[in-house]
């Protein structure tokens, strides 16, 4: 049912000359545009032509690689079945729309036709040309609507039913995409914790070794005032021997 809705929207948009291309692209991705050239029996440059008008409405995408003997690109195709749909969902509802237009002046105007001309004009049209045809010059007749308005009715029922289909089948890629997107966003947020994680310890270890080195840093400078006091307490012994001297001395004189 898909691909029958798909080749319905592509021969609408592109022509009958692109239908064949949604069997080779169908669920598939990234065909090599000369398996398709292949495929149809076309030259690259007619294949590549409709493609073009394809993309241009967004019904297919590519990616493109450099062939590294030749030198030239070869581009990989994939038919995007959403928008596909979408396209195919808006162009129904447009078309369901003039034909219920279409259907309201059929029941509340009135139309005239020359019989033998089959020319049907509307009634202020017929007033114009006084109820004559210009062509032929016989006497316009009132048409009748009902076979009209039956089928118009019966293009409409059918039209909303397709609509139905189209919508669900629509929906269906929709939800495939929505599931695609969420499975990219876990997998970013898992990859985005990661890397926070590994920023975390690398800032961690860089941290630990800036202490590292300070601490180095601060352990010759402990050792130089260690020594300095010890230079210290070896000045002043010779004063306080000196100075014991003296009083021994002084009592001896008293003596």
């Amino acid at each position: 049912m898909q691909i029958k809705l798909l080749k319905s929207i592509v021969e609408t948009l592109i022509g009958k000359q692109a239908v064949p291309i949604i069997d080779l692209l169908s669920g598939k991705k990234h065909v090599n545009e000369f398996l398709i050239a292949k495929k149809l029996k076309l030259t690259i440059n007619q294949t590549r032509n409709i493609l073009y008008k394809m993309s241009d409405f967004g019904l297919v995408s590519f990616t493109r690689k450099k062939d590294k003997r030749k030198g030239w690109y070869i581009y990989f195709w994939t038919l995007n079945t959403f928008e596909s749909l979408r396209l195919l969902e808006q162009n129904l509802k447009k078309e369901l729309e003039q034909l219920e237009m279409e259907l309201k002046n059929r029941k509340e105007r009135r139309f005239f036709v020359c019989n033998t001309c089959s020319i049907e004009v509307t009634e202020e049209n017929a007033l114009i040309n006084d109820f004559t045809c210009p062509e032929c010059e016989e006497v316009y007749q009132l048409a009748n609507n009902t076979a009209s308005v039956q089928q118009l009715e019966k293009e409409i029922a059918r039209i909303k039913k397709e609509i139905v289909v189209v919508s669900s089948e629509r929906q269906i890629e929709e939800d495939k995409l929505n599931k695609k997107k969420l499975k990219k966003i876990k997998a970013d947020e898992v990859d985005r914790k990661a890397l926070r994680k590994k920023n975390r310890e690398k800032n961690k270890k860089e941290k630990e070794k800036a202490l590292k080195s300070l601490k180095k840093a601060k352990k010759p400078k402990k050792i130089e005032n260690k020594k300095s006091k010890k230079i210290v307490k070896k000045n002043k012994q010779p004063k306080k021997i000196v100075k014991r001297v003296s009083k021994v001395k002084l009592k001896k004189k008293k003596l």
